[in-house]
């Protein structure tokens, strides 16, 4: 059987890695000024970064019907079906959509409810592409996906509570009493949603303590301490120093756990906590 691998641009695959893995990415539409722009394709991080800046508006999307069901369509006349893993249902109602969408085509396109975003996300795209070269079925893949979709653990550290408070997250008298005693809020993403987790003074501590909530999953929750069996990433809002400082002090923490991955956070995130972020995250690794 042939079967097509479809994500969103909140997984972090660009629309240039997608063609070169086999995978389809549709693009997340972004609104600024009455206008829609689509992530990689005429919005680029640079210039996401720029407008944010500047203080544009910046609201975020959901693909449209049309635009998902006019590509599942493409893909079925080469493919038996279609794999399709949006970002997790708890963060956006993209993924509720893509069934509603999908009960029209007759059991050919599966939506998987992987509960995951950014690198996390793109683990579970990556593994699916593996999953279907080796020959599993649609059905196969979307089973194993949603029975290891809890596997993944991010810990996000803002720079800055402006956007936090912009897009409603806190109050506009939390986020001026942070901004005075310079907290680093810690977040936690575990799948449904964004959650506060910790709060530090400075982006030192706050390190520290995603370090040492990684260090107790890795424990507690995968039973590996080492690092071994998971795949680790670091993600970042316009941050890359910071962020490749980061894995060199995770490389040395963890040195079983491999190469550790570096990218950008998905802008759908990104415009909710603003630039200057940094975020650790394993993801359990599959057997394949």
């Amino acid at each position: 059987m042939r079967v097509a691998i479809v994500t969103d641009s909140n997984s972090g695959i660009t629309q240039e890695q997608g063609r070169q893995a086999g995978i389809n990415v549709v693009p997340m539409p972004f609104m600024m000024a009455g206008e829609t722009y689509f992530e990689d394709i005429s919005l680029t991080q640079k210039s996401f970064y720029e407008r944010l800046a500047e203080g544009a508006d910046i609201s975020t999307s959901q693909p449209s019907p049309a635009s998902l069901i006019d590509l599942w369509n493409e893909l079925l006349k080469d493919h038996d079906s279609v794999i399709h893993i949006p970002m997790s249902s708890g963060l956006s109602s993209s993924c509720e959509t893509a069934h509603a969408l999908a009960a029209d085509f007759g059991g050919k396109v599966l939506v998987v409810n992987n509960q995951r975003i950014s690198v996390t996300q793109r683990q579970s795209v990556l593994e699916a592409k593996a999953m279907a070269d080796q020959g599993m079925s649609a059905e196969e893949i979307k089973k194993v996906l949603e029975e290891t979709a809890f596997d993944s653990t991010i810990y996000i550290t803002v720079d800055t509570l402006e956007y936090l408070k912009k897009g409603g997250r806190i109050t506009p008298a939390a986020a001026l009493l942070g901004t005075f005693l310079k907290i680093k809020p810690v977040l936690t993403i575990q799948g449904e949603k964004l959650d506060a987790f910790a709060k530090a003074r400075t982006m030192k501590q706050a390190k520290s303590m995603m370090v040492t909530a990684i260090k107790k999953d890795l424990e507690e929750r995968f039973s590996d301490p080492e690092g071994a069996a998971v795949h680790m990433a670091v993600a970042h809002t316009d941050n890359e120093t910071a962020a490749l400082e980061f894995k060199k002090e995770l490389m040395e923490l963890f040195p079983k756990t491999g190469d550790i991955y570096v990218d950008h956070l998905s802008l759908s995130v990104s415009c909710h906590i603003g630039p200057g972020a940094l975020a650790v995250a394993c993801t359990k690794k599959l057997s394949l």
